[in-house]
């Protein structure tokens, strides 16, 4: 059976990235939905309501599942890793709290009138509690991301006691709040996460127009969704190119695992695609020489420090697997920049709704951005080993000291059997709501009929059951 600290990572790898799934769509979305609803009042066009209202179903169903999944971790932190959370439960306490103070409570408080405040509330609460939620749900986010980047790049902070009863006390909030990497590393996790629900508006919008249904109300749906995702798209190149800087200053050891790049002090290549051999400390691949060095230095031969200047119990456990989950997030970034501005261009002569090919790959296109946010997670994780709270405490003495193999074996099994049964029932729901689709009135149906007779030359829509 592997170790206790093998299966405590894994259960909570497994545990986090479920959870995952669903507040990059649910930050997403959110911002998605005020853009309609503010479409809705600008033009008082019945259509950006109905599809408002569809979507506000869908993020109900998104933001319930990501509150269950979520409240499994704060247990691990006791069973699993309590050595872990003795060591920085000043910090970490005082994120969550404020992450549930200021964060939760104005996303969940707003949901009830973002859901039931229809014809109840006037146009302009409903839109300010849309607003609020979409805020609530950024702002979670953001202090998640605080005190995980706290564990990067440790700031505001002193030691005290000794061996297993030491404790990180903050001396300076603020200093923590804005640790050195919490502010880049917080707008590249949300542009991912405007990236999911940009892309998961605008797959279920071109699944409607190969199925030819609702169609009027698909184009609106997928223009929204373009006009986050390609803005996000582009953004997200710089904001990467940024949380790279900050690595390369303050964790040179993830950097080299990154690329590979093994030289104590050489100039690096930048890897395309490849593969690192640990055992002999060589990577192979399409590489452009001197790259890294460049995009870190400006030079393409300024030297870049490697893995061989780091002993080796301070460097990165599983290079090769960080060097892959790095890769696949930028491989799919730039994906994402090509489609995007790719359906801007079709869009612009008037052709994108007519390309079914394009449409189909629109509608698998909705699992790059969680392939890609779930990447860039792992490597910065795993990257960050040996180390929790890097140079501070490392993961094997962060542990509970009495908790067994076997143990964790046994919940890791109930844990994978019940998320399983979850996963099934979101799929289940969602693809039930997308099936019925929005509800939109008979004429409005007969419109979007006859522009697809006359726009895509094929068969009238069906309508939803």
């Amino acid at each position: 059976m592997p170790s206790v600290e093998i299966l405590a990572r894994i259960q909570f790898a497994f545990t986090i990235a479920f959870h995952y799934i669903y507040p990059p769509l649910s930050i997403g979305l959110g911002l998605c939905l005020v853009i309609m609803e503010g479409m809705y009042l600008r033009t008082g066009k019945k259509m950006y309501e109905d599809i408002t209202r569809f979507w506000i179903r869908i993020f109900a169903l998104i933001f319930g599942i990501g509150v269950a999944t979520g409240i499994v971790m704060e247990f691990e932190f006791g069973t699993n890793w309590a050595t872990y959370s003795r060591y920085v439960g000043d910090i970490f306490g005082s994120a969550l709290a404020a992450e549930g103070i200021f964060a939760f409570a104005l996303e969940s408080g707003f949901l009830g009138v973002l859901l039931f405040g229809w014809n109840r509330v006037s146009k302009g609460v409903h839109f300010f509690a849309t607003i609020m939620v979409a805020l609530g749900s950024m702002f979670s986010a953001l202090w998640i991301v605080v005190a995980n980047s706290w564990q990067q790049t440790p700031a505001g902070y002193i030691i005290e006691g000794e061996g297993l009863e030491a404790r990180a006390i903050i001396t300076d909030f603020w200093a923590m709040v804005f640790n050195p990497s919490s502010v880049d590393r917080y707008i590249h996790v949300v542009i991912g996460a405007f990236l999911a629900g940009a892309f998961l508006v605008m797959s279920v919008a071109a699944w409607y127009i190969l199925k030819r249904r609702f169609v009027t109300h698909a184009q609106a749906m997928f223009r929204v969704g373009l006009s986050v995702a390609v803005v996000a798209a582009l953004l997200q190149l710089f904001s990467g190119h940024r949380s790279a800087e900050y690595v390369s200053e303050y964790q040179p050891a993830k950097l080299a695992a990154m690329e590979g790049h093994y030289d104590s002090l050489a100039v690096a290549d930048m890897y395309l695609l490849g593969w690192v051999d640990a055992k002999s400390g060589k990577t192979t691949g399409i590489r452009v020489p001197g790259g890294l060095s460049f995009l870190t230095h400006g030079s393409f031969q300024a030297p870049v420090t490697g893995l061989n200047a780091f002993p080796k119990n301070e460097q990165p456990t599983a290079v090769n697997f960080v060097f892959q989950t790095y890769h696949i997030m930028i491989g799919i970034g730039m994906t994402l920049i090509a489609l995007s501005l790719l359906a801007v261009f079709l869009l612009w002569r008037k052709k994108l709704f007519s390309q079914r090919w394009l449409m189909r790959i629109f509608v698998l296109a909705v699992l790059l951005p969680q392939i890609a946010n779930q990447a860039g997670w792992y490597a910065a994780e795993t990257g960050r080993q040996p180390w929790v709270v890097y140079g501070l405490l490392r993961t094997s003495d962060a542990l509970s000291k009495d908790v067994k193999a076997h143990q964790v074996m046994f919940s890791l099994i109930l844990f994978t059997l019940v998320y399983a049964l979850l996963l099934v029932l979101f799929l289940y729901l969602l693809n039930k709501k997308i099936k019925h689709g929005p509800d939109i009135t008979t004429n409005e149906e007969e419109q979007s009929d006859e522009y697809s007779k006359r726009n895509i030359g094929q068969l009238p829509v069906t309508h939803h059951s």
